[in-house]
């Protein structure tokens, strides 16, 4: 069968269910759970899957809401895995659009899976709950879930990982930050505080130094270094000296070992403020994402595709980074994270207006575009044995960087 034949079936596909998609991806949104929480979200998109002919596993890598499916040919080939996301902010809904992120990978792999039969190969989605990371849930520990598919074997024998993210601009993947998160506690001694405050040890003062000590570091660090972290907890009432006081930091900075190297200066500083105050600090510790490992051969792909799906590619430099777990698995396998148009050019990622964009008409005409330039591009790397080379070249080479 015909490059263009195999393409026109992955339109077929597309047509078929798409408005099953939206539909599904509707329900997510309306109904968003926070990591490890996702068990609506994990539901519905298994059971699009598991009805056509994918072999299901849930409850992967120590999550309960996480899920890996593969459909196979029986015949020698590429396998080609689709990263799906799934969770929402908390307090804020779905102002990431991953209800948009989780059913574009999982039709694309249903689209790529019709064509197994001609290919040979194989198709495998990737259940990834909660990327946005530090939360804990019925369904398994606080982030870093993709470096547990890592570690659990869930990548090997994959050749390539795809996925598309929302944004305001259509853009190729781009660098990323790596991350590490402490959760800082410190404890006092309580006591009221207007008849004996003298006898207290106050919580909240120590945490408040330990606040303002981090953004007094911030004027020596690096260009492209971020500190940045909020207060959990600062006491339970006012007329109460606090005898509990916490914090949670994010480090970022491009690569691993930067972020560890910054991370003993933070804990120094809560040290210092708990001596300087007699409170009692605990540093809890949780590795984030690691940067993410370019694959120039892949985006060319990409760009080829999005070109021809109608999207304008924005091509100028890279103004600013975020971070995503979907880094640790560019690390293991050549992997691609476009992003896709879906409001005005400077949509925020993690604001209202986000939320809008992520169930609003372009949104979901973005879910449809972004399936069908993820399933072309699986079909290129299932048909095109060279360019599949090409792509394992580029990330053998970043590889000996270190990049």
């Amino acid at each position: 069968m015909t490059l263009n034949r195999l393409q026109q079936r992955l339109e077929n596909s597309l047509e078929q269910y798409g408005a099953r998609y939206v539909e599904v991806s509707k329900a997510i949104f309306s109904q968003p759970e926070t990591g490890n929480n996702e068990y609506f979200a994990s539901q519905q998109l298994t059971q699009l899957l598991e009805a056509q002919g994918f072999r299901v596993t849930r409850n992967v890598a120590g999550h309960e809401t996480a899920f890996y499916a593969v459909k196979d040919s029986d015949k020698p080939g590429a396998t080609v895995a689709f990263i799906a996301e799934y969770d929402a902010l908390i307090g804020i809904g779905h102002a990431c659009g991953h209800n948009l992120i989780g059913v574009t990978s999982v039709a694309a792999a249903i689209a790529l899976g019709e064509t197994l039969p001609q290919t040979g190969g194989r198709v495998v989605v990737l259940g990834t709950p909660a990327e946005e990371g530090g939360l804990a849930g019925p369904g398994g520990p606080r982030g870093n879930v993709k470096k547990r598919f890592v570690e659990a074997g869930l990548l090997d024998g994959v050749d390539a990982a795809l996925m598309a993210h929302p944004a305001g601009k259509t853009r190729l993947t781009e660098a990323t930050l790596a991350n590490n998160h402490l959760y800082f506690h410190f404890y006092g001694r309580p006591s009221h505080a207007a008849g004996a405050p003298h006898k207290g040890i106050n919580a909240l003062d120590a945490l408040v130094l330990l606040y303002n000590g981090i953004s007094v570091l911030r004027q020596q660090l690096p260009d492209g270094v971020r500190v940045h972290g909020i207060i959990t907890n600062g006491g339970q009432a006012p007329n109460v000296i606090p005898e509990y006081a916490a914090a949670h930091y994010y480090i970022r900075a491009d690569s691993r070992e930067q972020v560890e190297a910054l991370e003993p200066r933070l804990r120094a500083i809560a040290e210092g403020v708990a001596l300087a105050t007699g409170a009692r600090v605990e540093i809890d510790h949780q590795v984030g994402p690691r940067d993410f490992r370019l694959n120039p051969a892949l985006d060319a792909l990409l760009l080829e595709e999005l070109t021809a799906a109608g999207e304008q590619v924005d091509r100028s430099p890279q103004t600013s980074k975020v971070s995503t777990d979907a880094g640790d698995i560019s690390h293991a396998v050549p992997t691609a994270h476009p992003w896709l148009k879906i409001g005005p050019d400077d949509l925020i990622f993690h604001t209202v207006p986000f939320r809008e964009a992520a169930n609003s008409e372009r949104g979901y005409q973005a879910l449809i575009v972004g399936a069908r330039v993820l399933a072309r591009t699986g079909l290129r790397l299932l048909t095109d044995a060279d360019a599949l080379e090409r792509i394992k070249s580029d990330f053998t080479t970043q590889q000996r960087r270190g990049s």
